[in-house]
């Protein structure tokens, strides 16, 4: 995250700090397969996994719900049957897939995907990013040459701050494995996701997390208050040279969360994300924001009808104003398993 791209001036070497997120649930149609698990996926074979994405892992975490890694460029998640990557930079997740499905089929034993996210938010400067990545229209025709039932969306003004999405979203089926909300029974575990998306933040905090004012990441995990955003997690943090941090915390329960920061000021970024259930997020919202005080950010929470949040978003919708940020777009969208709840907010001048 420490590395540049391309300059923007003499002095400034710009990098992205905008995430490409992949999430993937797999499951299996074959009732001998009761063991089959993601985390029985070789760490070699990761590695190798990870060179197509053109990043690396730095540190790794894990207990018996989840394994949890911090990457070169921002960081991945696997438990059981859910495989989260999210990568910034000019990395190249999406070129991966193809691989990773093999090596679920053969060392995990899932045969089928249940459910696909793909999302990332606007580039700063998509002119630098590797194909498929320039343009959401490469994504998604990648992105339909590996699975059926695709669906891509754009959130928000495309000309402006946006977010885009692919999904998995077929057509309902009325064959009596529907709930009555329309929501597939085979994703009744309780899951949620919150993200919050932040630029143009206040250069004093964004300084925090420099070699210059930290010495550890410890040191800025503790001047900034990331460690008291969601209490005890397990954390696992890296300061890189000469700026730039991130973070996976972990709860013994296989719940996570995970914070990436691009601190220079010409092109500031920071990605909050967390799948911690709760019946309002609102507490834990202002936490990130006293933390890191944007003067933009996109909030995007999925939810399914089982998760303690499922009536979270109807708490958002009225949240029109967040101290000194004022709601600028909401959209609710309800997907086949889950519904989603998109914001973005600004202060004034927008």
């Amino acid at each position: 995250m420490a590395s540049g791209e391309d300059s923007m001036n003499d002095n400034v070497q710009f990098f992205e700090g905008v995430e490409k997120l992949v999430e993937i649930w797999f499951t299996t149609n074959d009732a001998t397969k009761k063991g089959a698990d993601l985390r029985k996926i070789p760490r070699s074979k990761l590695e190798s996994l990870l060179k197509i994405v053109r990043c690396e892992i730095i540190s790794f975490t894990s207990n018996d719900n989840i394994d949890a890694y911090v990457l070169s460029e921002s960081s991945m998640f696997i438990s059981k049957r859910r495989f989260i990557l999210k990568t910034c930079g000019t990395t190249t997740p999406l070129l991966c897939l193809e691989v990773l499905l093999d090596l679920v089929e053969h060392y995990a034993g899932f045969d089928e995907v249940d459910d696909l996210f793909y999302s990332r938010k606007n580039f700063k400067r998509p002119d630098l990013q590797v194909t498929p990545h320039q343009h959401f229209d490469q994504e998604v025709e990648l992105l339909d040459s590996l699975f059926n039932d695709g669906a891509a969306y754009c959130l928000g003004p495309v000309n402006k701050d946006c977010w885009f999405l692919y999904t998995l979203n077929p057509l309902p089926e009325f064959n009596g494995r529907q709930v009555p909300n329309g929501q597939n029974v085979k994703m009744a575990e309780p899951d949620q996701t919150l993200e919050i998306l932040m630029t143009d933040l206040d250069p004093e905090i964004m300084s925090v997390f420099t070699r210059e004012d930290s010495l550890t990441a410890a040191d800025a995990t503790k001047k900034s208050g990331i460690d008291k955003i969601i209490p005890n997690m397990i954390i696992d943090d890296y300061l890189f040279e000469p700026c730039g941090y991130s973070m996976n915390g972990v709860t013994k329960n296989g719940n996570y969360m995970t914070i990436h920061i691009t601190p220079e000021p010409e092109f500031s970024y920071v990605s909050f994300e967390t799948n911690v259930p709760a019946a309002s997020y609102r507490e834990i919202i202002s936490r990130v924001l006293e933390a890191f005080n944007p003067r933009k950010f996109t909030i995007t929470l999925f939810a399914n009808q089982a998760s303690q949040a499922k009536d979270t978003p109807a708490d958002l919708r009225h949240l029109t104003k967040i101290g000194d940020w004022h709601r600028r777009e909401l959209q609710v969208c309800q997907f086949k398993n889950y519904d989603l709840t998109y914001l973005f907010y600004s202060k004034f001048p927008s």
